[in-house]
Formats: structure tokens, sequence, C-alpha cells
């Protein structure tokens, strides 16, 4: 029995992850994340639970899956960004790839209403992006004039831009997803950079 090449594994162990938290967002949406267990999830996938556990650690980390490849895709931008540009315009063309993730505004509303009506999963969230400024921190450090603070201004930016995508994500829900996201996002990050 040959074995199959490491990469190929990884590939169909993202895939089989992505068709199950598809599934089970899609039946959050459908009966409320409370209302929805974790064996209706693993039946209407196709797997036992004990295959959707081997994926995913809980029911939270289920929902929020894809909130680390977000942040991983987001983190690849930036990094790609040129070197002289501010961290500033560097960071809203990076979250700019939040809009090529394949769904519609119908789902992206469900997933967004679904993320900030519930408290475990807000928490959740909360974690996630607290990872995402780790991950954004040091590319935007050499943004930013040389100084012996230049590492906290860098989380500082991070965390407040991170902020405002998610002030920006719940109006746009408020809203009905009826008006432009990044429309949402310059307001608000407007409002943290106007000189008072």
């Amino acid at each position: 029995m040959t074995r199959k090449p490491a990469p190929i594994r990884e590939q169909t162990r993202s895939v089989v992850r992505s068709l199950l938290a598809q599934t089970a967002i899609e039946l959050f949406a459908a009966k409320g994340f409370g209302n929805t267990t974790l064996d209706e999830v693993a039946a209407a996938a196709g797997v036992s639970r004990r295959t959707l556990f081997n994926y995913f650690r809980n029911k939270e980390d289920l929902a929020l899956s894809g909130l680390d490849e977000q942040g991983e895709l987001i983190a690849a931008r930036l990094a790609e960004r040129p070197a002289d540009e501010d961290a500033w315009t560097a960071l809203r063309a990076a979250f700019q790839v939040l809009e090529e993730i394949d769904i519609t505004a119908e789902g992206r509303l469900e997933f967004i209403s679904l993320l900030f009506g519930n408290d475990s999963l807000r928490a959740g969230h909360a974690e996630k992006q607290g990872r995402w400024q780790d991950l954004f921190a040091p590319l935007i450090e050499p943004r930013l004039p040389d100084s012996d603070r230049r590492t906290l201004q860098a989380r500082a930016i991070a965390a407040a831009a991170i902020v405002c995508m998610q002030a920006a994500n719940e109006e746009w829900v408020r809203l009905g997803g009826q008006v432009d996201m990044f429309d949402l996002y310059d307001t608000a990050v407007q409002a943290i950079r106007r000189p008072i």
C-alpha cells in the first residue's frame, strides 16, 4: 500500500474541513446555533460524530473555523503590499481579500448575524481576531517610523483596524447588507483617525 504524499493529505483534510464547516453554517443559519446539535451536523454531512471531532474541538470551533483561514489570507495579502505603502492603506487593501471569499451576500449576512447573535460565538470571534492581531502587527511594524515603541504602535494599529472591520460588519448586518462593507469600514477608520 502506497501512502499519499503529505501535501495531498493536507489538501484533502482542508477540503473536508471546509465542507463540514459549510454544512454546519447552513444548519446553524436554518435552525439557530443553540438549536443545532453536533449529531445533526454530522448526519447532514454524512460523517460520524467522531469524524467531526477529528476536525473540530467543539461546536464553536466548527462555527468559527473559517476565521483562522481569513486571518491568514489577510496577512498574506498584507505581506504582498508595497513596502512604502502606509499601514492603513495596506490594511484596507489586505482586507479586500474578504470580498473574494466565495459566499453569497445572503450567506455572509446569515453568518455574520449568527456570529454576533450568540455570546459564545462572539467571544470566540474576539479570540480569533486576537490571533489576527498577532499575524498583522509584524507586517505593519516595518511600515512605521523607527521608534522604540514601534512594536506597540503596530499592535495598536492592527487592533484598531480589526475593530473597525468588526464595527463595519455589525453595521452592515444592521442595515441588512444593503450598503458597501468597505464604505462602512472607511467611515469607522475615519472616526478613529480624525484629529480631535
